[in-house]
Order: structure tokens, then sequence, then C-alpha cells
């Protein structure tokens, strides 16, 4: 068993445990396996171990490796997006995490409708407040949702967070709590054209903690893969 099969192993192992602690099944968790800065071997790799599910940081990386890839895989978007980056991004990739401001959804909009494309989108919500972080503000979430919900050749999903930066996995708890709430009120509110099916938040450092507040879906790269060089 390769390094790569026994990290995975080891994650889905965790994954199991946390979901069954939030009352829950493996199966009601979805994995991201974040490709950041690994090479096509692996990437073929982890995919040969049976993972669906994809994700890429930077659109020009993602074109040069996804192009070159031919197994059939979902591929998301975890990273920010950048305007002039848009229709490559839709172009290349399933789902789009990272949508946080009226302008970048316009974009992707223009450009999902110029490909005949109906492109999925999670709105990336900063929940750690913190300046050096990407995401809409939580208080102005919902008031963007609406605003992006009207835009053709879009349809929102679910949340992102990245939870505060941290080295407590526990610090991170009020993070999660908070998104889980909001995709809880945007749900009840039954904007047309939104659709609160995915809650992405928890990476390698705190996916466990993510999970028992209710994440369906986890982002781990470094756990899979180990640290990468930059």
């Amino acid at each position: 068993m390769s390094l790569i099969e026994e990290n995975l192993k080891e994650i889905k192992s965790r994954i199991q445990q946390a979901a069954v602690k939030s009352g829950r099944k493996e199966e009601d968790i979805r994995l991201v396996v974040v490709t950041k800065t690994v090479d096509l071997d692996r990437i073929k790799e982890v995919i040969r171990c049976g993972i669906e599910i994809i994700g890429e940081n930077r659109v020009q990386e993602a074109e040069e490796k996804l192009t070159r890839l031919t197994e059939k895989v979902e591929k998301h978007l975890v990273g920010h997006l950048q305007t002039n980056k848009a229709k490559k991004a839709v172009e290349l990739f399933d789902l789009i995490q990272s949508v946080d401001s009226a302008h970048i959804a316009e974009e992707i909009s223009k450009r999902a409708q110029e490909q005949g494309k109906l492109m999925d989108v999670l709105v990336e919500v900063n929940t750690s407040v913190e300046e050096t972080k990407f995401g809409v503000e939580p208080e102005k979430t919902l008031s963007l949702i609406e605003t992006i919900s009207k835009f053709p050749g879009i349809r929102i999903k679910g949340l992102m967070t990245i939870g505060l930066f941290s080295d407590d996995p526990e610090a991170t708890r009020p993070c999660f709590k908070k998104l889980k709430f909001l995709f809880e009120e945007i749900k009840s509110t039954s904007i047309p054209n939104v659709d609160m099916h995915n809650l992405s938040m928890g990476m390698t450092g705190d996916f466990e903690v993510a999970i028992e507040e209710g994440s369906n879906m986890v982002r781990i790269g470094t756990g899979i893969f180990g640290s990468r060089s930059n």
C-alpha cells in the first residue's frame, strides 16, 4: 500500500468517526481532495483509489493539469477566482466554491452563457472575519445570494468557508457554527435558483470539528499528499 493510499484510508476513517459522532454516515460527507501543487501522476493515483472529486486552488495550474487528465472525476475550484480567469474557470470546473461578490458572479454568469453552460457555485463566507481572507461578510451573505440568484447561467448550490487559522481545531468551531446557521437560514427562505445542498467547510487541520458542526463537504490536501513545497 502506497503512502497516499495509507493516508487516504486514515482520513476516511476519521471522516467516518466524525460523521457518526454527528449522527450521520461516512457517505453523507463528500471528500474533495485538494491537488494544489500535486503532480498529475499522484492525482491519477488518488483517483484510482476511488476519489471522485478533486479541488484546485489556481486556474492556471489547474489548466496545465486538468486538460491532460482523462479520468472521469468531478472538478472543483476551491481557491480565489480573479475576474480575468472566470472564462477559463467556467470551462474547466464543475463547481466554483469561491464566489464572494456580485462582480465575480456576474462575470461567471456572462462566461457561462457564452459557453452554453449552467455553472454551479458556492458562496464563500469569511466567518472568521480575518482581513487576510476572501469571502463575503456573514451579515451580507443573504443579500449577496439574493442578488446572485437573479443572474442567468448560475446555480447557487451552498456555502463555503475557511475556518480561523489556528493550531487548535477547537478554535475554528465558532466559524463552522456560524456558517451552519447561515446555511439553514438561507435554506428556509426558499430563494429561486438557490439550493442549499453543499456546506463546504473543514480542511486537513479541522475537518472533524467541521463535520461535527454540520459540514457535508471537506477539502483535504496535505493530509493525503503531505506538506506542500509552496
